[in-house]
Order: structure tokens, then C-alpha cells, then sequence
């Protein structure tokens, strides 16, 4: 794997990060350190040649990983356990055997259809007879919860479902790693549906499914642009840069709620202006260094 970084300023991210979002989808990483103007942005590429494209486009460097790259990530002693609440502990590795499995890259080895996937499953029962478990090994550029975004929608999601039934609805748009889609189901979700422009995070998200035991979720491939969704939602999350949610907005504007998360700060007005102005009412806003995440309901609800 190449990892294309650049140091940038805050204008030039501005006019750039479109192009970014669009050329590298869920790929790309802003780094914000406290005393410095300028931001560390990083892209994940899996081949030279994409990591070359981003130096002749944009500048920057690249920096070829050892091919051992991903067991390091994946390595228990750096990564703690995300708690979400008392619902739901989400974990990178829990022991040697899920260890190595993360190291067996599940986008090599994507499930066949009506098989189990080909990584072992995890016992999740076995490691917390009080708390859920979800495990997400380790996948290049997928998310395991670490992240802002993703520890913040999980956040959300719990606190909204934290008394419904089971059997609720969810859509997980922008999906990646499949992370909210199945945190919904130990939560109790019925009818999930988790889609993403990638194909290599639905084989991901897929996998992931297998691994943790978690059946009955439609991973499926989609441009978000051209989605026309159909029925309404319990619950509708969205992981996307700002101006793709400002540009789907219309369509989710019928579910009942919406998660929605990849937001920068300085993003926030312009995107709660819009829920305003779709019927959307503002139920939390939740910050997280340069990051925000929206829980918003239908008005009237």
C-alpha cells in the first residue's frame, strides 16, 4: 500500500476537497495539530500509480508501506475497545486467532453467496456475556470505530434506539466497513441495508458480516447520486462528505431520523441551514476535534 500525503492550508483545502472526497471516496484523512495553520491530509492508495496521479495533480509525497503493514495496524496492544454505552463494544482484535484473520485482508477473500465468509467467525458471546460484541478486523481505509466520525454516529445511533423495540429500519449510506449497519443490528434492527460506491467495502462489509455472525443485512454496490430510495426509515446514516449529504438531503428528508457524520466544523452551519430548510429539526450536534456529527429528526415527528 502507498500513503500520498500533503501539508495544505486551510484555502487550499477548501477549493480542493471536493475533488478529493470525489476522487478517493471515504479515503481521505485531515489531520488538524494544535499550534499549526496548516493541515496533514493523507490518502490511503492501494497501487503506485494512484498515489503517483495525486502527486502530478495535487503535490505532495508518497511513502510505500512494508507488506506487512496491516498486522502492525491491527496490533491489539494499540487499539483499545470502543464502549458504545452498555449496548455494544466494538473491538479491532480480541485474541491471536482474530489477530490473524485481520491480516487476512478480507477484500482477497470476499464471502461466496449463501456460504460463510472465508474469515473464521468471531465468538462473540465468549467475550462479553453482559455486553454485545462487534468485531471489525483491521481493512485498509475501512473504518473500525477509531475514528471521529464513526465513534460519534455509533454514539448517536445508540442513544436514539436505546428504547425502541426491535424490528426498527435502518439504511447505512456510505456504508465502508459495514460498521453502522451491524452495530444496528445487535442493537435490533430488522430490515438493514448498508450501500457504497466502493466495491471493495461491500466485500469488506460483507466479510465483516460473516465474521461477526450477523445475517440479514443487504450490502449492496450504489451511487448514492442515482439512489432512489424506496419505503421510509427508522433511521437513516450517512458517513459523507458535506456536499454529497447536502446534495441527497431531498431524498432522506422523508425518514423519520438521520444520522449524519463526515462534517468538518466549518462545514456545520451551511449543512444545518439545509435541514432547517428540508423540515429537518436539529436534535443534537455532537464535536469531536475538527469533526461534527447531526442527529436530526423529521418535523412533527
Amino acid at each position: 500500500m502507498h500513503l500520498w500525503r500533503k501539508l495544505a492550508e486551510q484555502g487550499w483545502l477548501g477549493t480542493h476537497e471536493n475533488i478529493l472526497q470525489t476522487r478517493s471516496p471515504g479515503r481521505l484523512v485531515i489531520i488538524s495539530r494544535p499550534g499549526r495553520k496548516r493541515l496533514q491530509l493523507e490518502i490511503a492508495c492501494m497501487s503506485g500509480s494512484d498515489s503517483r496521479k495525486l502527486i502530478e495533480e495535487f503535490g505532495g509525497h508518497t511513502e510505500k508501506w512494508p507488506r506487512d503493514w496491516l498486522k502492525r495496524f491491527a496490533d491489539p496492544r494499540r487499539s483499545k475497545p470502543l464502549k458504545i454505552g452498555k449496548r455494544l463494544i466494538v473491538a479491532r482484535s480480541i485474541n491471536g486467532d482474530v489477530h490473524r484473520c485481520s491480516v487476512r485482508c478480507p477484500q482477497r477473500i470476499p464471502p461466496r453467496r449463501g456460504k460463510p465468509s472465508a474469515l473464521r467467525t468471531a465468538d462473540t458471546t465468549a467475550q462479553s456475556k453482559k455486553t454485545p460484541l462487534l468485531v471489525i478486523p483491521a481493512s485498509a481505509a475501512f473504518g473500525t470505530g477509531d475514528h471521529a466520525t464513526t465513534a460519534m454516529s455509533l454514539r448517536l445511533l445508540e442513544r436514539v434506539t436505546r428504547k425502541w423495540k426491535d424490528g426498527w429500519s435502518l439504511a447505512d449510506l456510505g456504508t465502508g466497513s459495514g460498521i453502522l449497519a451491524l452495530a444496528a443490528k445487535r442493537f435490533g434492527a430488522g430490515r438493514v441495508t448498508g450501500i457504497d460506491i466502493d466495491p471493495k467495502a461491500v466485500s469488506i462489509a460483507k466479510a465483516n458480516a460473516g465474521f461477526n455472525k450477523i445475517d440479514k443485512v443487504d450490502f449492496r454496490l450504489g451511487d448514492l447520486r442515482k439512489w432512489k430510495p424506496t419505503g421510509v426509515r427508522n433511521i437513516v446514516a450517512a458517513n459523507l462528505y458535506s456536499e454529497l449529504l447536502i446534495e441527497i438531503l431531498p431524498k432522506l428528508k422523508r425518514n423519520n431520523w438521520l444520522i449524519l457524520s463526515g462534517v468538518l466544523r466549518r462545514q456545520e452551519d451551511r449543512l444545518l441551514r439545509v435541514l432547517r430548510r428540508n423540515n429537518m429539526e436539529i436534535v443534537n450536534v455532537k464535536r469531536r476535534g475538527k469533526w461534527i456529527a447531526v442527529l436530526a429528526n423529521r418535523t412533527g415527528y
